[in-house]
C-alpha cells in the first residue's frame, strides 16, 4: 500500500493489536493504535513490549466523543481495525453494564464520530468472536434435522446433562449456522456486527468482519483471569498441579495460535473479495478441553487433569470452525498444530519477569 495510507487500530495494544502491528506497518505508511491499556489485561500500565516500536500509541477510551474529535483531527484513516471490546463471556453475565457500554457504545461513538468529523475510511475490518454462535447448530442422529438447542438450562448444567441428547454439534461456518448468543459478552460481539454493518451500507464503507475461535498464544495477558484458558493451564501446571476440568472434560475448543490469527486478518486486510464478508477463524482442528489439558501436563511433566463436574454460565458445549471459507476467500490455512503451539506459549511463560501464581 502507498506510504501516505493510514492504518487507525482500536483495541491496537492488545494481545491481537500487538501481533499484528508489525505486519500493518509493512502495508501502511502509518499505524495508529487507540487503547486504554485496560488493568485487567495490562497489569503494568505500560506499552507492551510486543506492540511494534514505529505504532503511534494513542491511550484513551473509545467511549470518549472528545478523544475521537482530537485524533480524527490530524489523523485521517484509511483503513480501521476494531479490535476494542471488553472481553470474558462469563464475567459479562455479571457486568453486563460495563461490556455493553465498551463494546456497544465504544462503537457506536467511533461511527459517529467518523460522520461527525467527516472522516469516513475506506475499509472497516471487525474482530468478532464464536461466541456470537451460542450452542450453535446440531444436528439430530434420528432422522438428520439440523436444529438450535439454544442455552443449556441451570437444572440440565446441575443435572450434569452437558450435551443434547441424540444429537451432535455441527462446525460453526457463518454462511450456513445461525447467531444465537449465550451470554452478555457473545451479544456486544453480535451487536458489533451488525452495527457495522447497517452504518457500513450507509456510508458506502466495505466492512470486513472474522470470527475468531479461541486465541492463545505467546503475548496473552498472565493477570486477566477471565481469558486465555490455555495460559491459565499454563500455569497450574507449572506449578505442578493437576489442570480442574470442567463439565466431563469433554467440552470441544477450537485453539488458533496468535500467529495464525495474525495472518489471518492481514489477509483480510490484503484481500478485496472479504469485504462484506463474515468470516470463521480456526486452527482447522478440534480439540477437547481434556486434549488440550493433557498436552500442557505432559509439557510440564504435571500430575493428569482432573474432572471436577464444575460448570460455568455462558460456557458453550462445544465451539468449532469450517476453515473452508476462510481458505476459500482469504487463501488462509493455520499453520500450528496443538503440541507446537503448547510448546511456544510455555517457553515464552517462562521467560516472563513475573508469572502469576494460580
Amino acid at each position: 500500500m502507498a506510504e501516505s495510507t493510514t492504518c487507525l487500530v482500536t483495541g491496537g495494544a492488545g494481545f491481537i493489536g500487538s501481533a499484528v502491528s508489525a505486519g500493518l506497518l509493512e502495508r501502511f505508511g502509518k499505524v495508529v493504535a487507540l487503547d486504554s491499556l485496560l488493568g485487567q489485561v495490562h497489569s503494568t500500565g505500560e506499552r507492551p513490549a510486543e506492540l511494534a516500536a514505529d505504532v503511534e500509541l494513542v491511550v484513551a477510551d473509545i467511549r470518549d466523543a472528545d478523544v475521537w474529535d482530537r485524533l480524527l483531527h490530524r489523523v485521517r484513516p484509511d483503513t480501521v481495525v476494531h479490535l476494542a471490546a471488553e472481553t470474558g463471556t462469563g464475567q459479562s453475565l455479571r457486568t453486563s453494564t460495563l461490556h455493553t457500554s465498551a463494546n456497544v457504545v465504544g462503537t457506536s461513538e467511533m461511527l459517529d464520530a467518523f460522520v461527525r468529523n467527516d472522516t469516513l475510511p475506506a475499509r472497516l475490518v471487525l474482530a468478532s468472536s464464536r461466541a456470537v454462535y451460542g450452542e450453535g447448530a446440531w444436528r439430530r442422529r434420528s432422522d438428520g434435522q439440523v436444529f438450535y438447542p439454544g442455552q443449556r438450562s441451570v437444572a440440565a448444567l446441575e443435572a450434569a446433562q452437558w450435551d443434547f441428547p441424540y444429537a451432535e454439534p455441527l462446525p460453526m461456518d457463518a454462511a450456513s449456522v445461525e447467531p444465537n448468543p449465550v451470554s452478555v459478552y457473545a451479544v456486544t460481539k453480535l451487536a458489533q456486527e451488525l452495527l457495522l454493518r447497517v452504518w457500513g451500507q450507509s456510508f458506502a464503507v466495505p466492512v470486513a468482519a472474522v470470527r475468531l475461535q479461541n486465541v492463545y498464544g505467546p503475548g496473552q495477558s498472565l493477570s486477566n483471569p477471565y481469558t486465555g484458558i490455555m495460559s491459565l493451564f499454563c500455569r497450574i501446571a507449572r506449578q505442578g498441579k493437576p489442570i480442574p476440568l470442567y463439565e466431563d472434560g469433554l467440552v470441544r475448543r477450537d485453539f488458533v495460535i496468535i500467529d495464525d490469527v495474525a495472518r489471518a486478518l492481514l489477509a483480510v486486510i490484503d484481500t478485496e473479495a472479504a469485504d462484506g464478508q463474515t468470516i470463521d477463524i480456526g486452527s482447522g482442528q478440534v480439540q477437547t478441553i481434556g486434549d488440550a489439558a493433557r498436552a500442557i501436563a505432559d509439557h510440564y511433566h504435571a500430575p493428569p487433569p482432573v474432572v471436577t463436574g464444575q460448570y460455568r454460565l455462558g460456557d458453550v458445549r462445544h465451539a468449532w470452525a469450517d476453515p473452508s471459507r476462510a481458505e476459500a476467500i482469504l487463501g488462509f490455512r493455520a499453520h500450528c498444530a496443538l503440541a507446537e503451539g503448547v510448546a511456544r506459549l510455555a517457553t515464552w511463560i517462562e521467560n516472563q519477569p513475573d508469572v502469576p501464581s494460580v
